[in-house]
């Protein structure tokens, strides 16, 4: 069997597959990508030639124009297709609508590049599919034994009580635009609430992409002030990105209460920092105990650890037994925590 490092290794662009001459989610331009997801810091604008799945492109097409790349390939999920002599097979990873593990296999070996993933239920996008492999390569955005996740239906019913508690403030909920922001509003929608809700016209594109998918976001209205002051939107639930809350945007509206939905709401400290008064801890990454979870799942002979809380992932592992090491990637963030 090949050394894994012979099918993949980091270089500054990324994680290179000499064998099939390609990247996988690329940091700066190269000749042939492949890309897990669309957050822009795994997908990014520039490269000769991209393949991933028909959703991602839609959604890179979307944010960076259609021109985003010199040519495209779209590749469904579960099918199998060679690059440059690799064997190579897009698995469901359950971060956002289109998000994909990357398996690649050359010669009795298999690494499975996992991009971001989460493995909590979500009716807007493909469930995570664990894939048993010899070299899996996570992320380890929440990977400290402090995080611990709670349900996120908990958290919206804390949305929806503050709504009753307060029917005279709007709620301005602060989501990231892809991902995140439908992943609420879904969420809102299974519990029941059927009201319409308001979102800032950065949130616009990729809500109407996600219901053009079949995802049922119900009646969304754009929260704009014209014709009408800051009162109408008493008692309403408005979404809009982190950014927005920075702006006058946010103090157009009659009272508003700021909240936002992250799992680093789980840390006290970046709450009170943005100024939330309602943190909604609601993450699209694992948490500590799913990251082992998903480990024992996939059952690699080595885990290589990309980004996040890189020591404690790789000290847990090898606590089982399992070599694992830090790949120290730069120019990853957390743009759908």
């Amino acid at each position: 069997m090949l050394k894994p490092e012979t099918l993949l290794y980091p270089r500054p662009a990324g994680l290179y597959c000499p064998m099939g001459d390609f990247y996988v989610d690329p940091v700066r331009p190269v000749e042939r990508a492949l890309i897990t997801h669309g957050h822009s810091d795994h997908a990014r604008a520039g490269h000769a030639h991209v393949l991933a799945t028909r959703e991602t492109l839609d959604i890179m097409a979307l944010r960076y124009g259609e021109d985003f790349a010199g040519s495209k390939q779209a590749v469904a999920l579960g099918e199998s297709l060679e690059v440059g002599g690799v064997s190579v097979r897009f698995h469901p990873a359950g971060h956002v609508l289109g998000s994909a593990q990357i398996a690649l296999e050359n010669r009795g070996l298999r690494i499975v590049v996992s991009g971001d993933y989460k493995r909590r239920p979500d009716l807007t996008c493909a469930a995570f599919e664990p894939v048993p492999c010899h070299v899996f390569i996570t992320e380890a955005t929440f990977g400290l034994p402090v995080f611990h996740h709670p349900d996120p239906a908990r958290e919206i019913g804390r949305l929806l009580t503050s709504l009753t508690q307060f029917p005279e403030r709007s709620h301005l909920v602060g989501a990231y635009a892809l991902g995140k922001a439908q992943r609420v509003i879904s969420l809102i929608r299974a519990s029941g609430y059927d009201k319409p809700i308001y979102i800032h016209g950065a949130l616009a594109k990729l809500c109407d992409y996600y219901v053009c998918e079949g995802i049922d976001l119900g009646d969304l209205r754009p929260a704009t002030l014209e014709g009408r002051s800051g009162e109408h939107f008493k008692g309403a639930i408005i979404l809009g990105p982190p950014s927005a809350f920075n702006d006058r945007w946010a103090r157009r509206f009659h009272d508003p209460l700021a909240i936002f939905a992250s799992g680093w709401m789980m840390v006290r400290q970046r709450a009170k920092q943005r100024g939330v008064e309602l943190p909604l801890v609601i993450s699209d990454h694992c948490d500590w105990p799913e990251l082992q979870d998903t480990l024992r799942d996939v059952a690699p002979e080595q885990v290589w650890v990309t980004h996040g809380r890189e020591e404690a992932l790789v000290r847990w592992c090898e606590l089982q037994g399992i070599a694992a090491k830090p790949l120290h990637l730069v120019g990853y963030e957390d743009e759908g925590d």
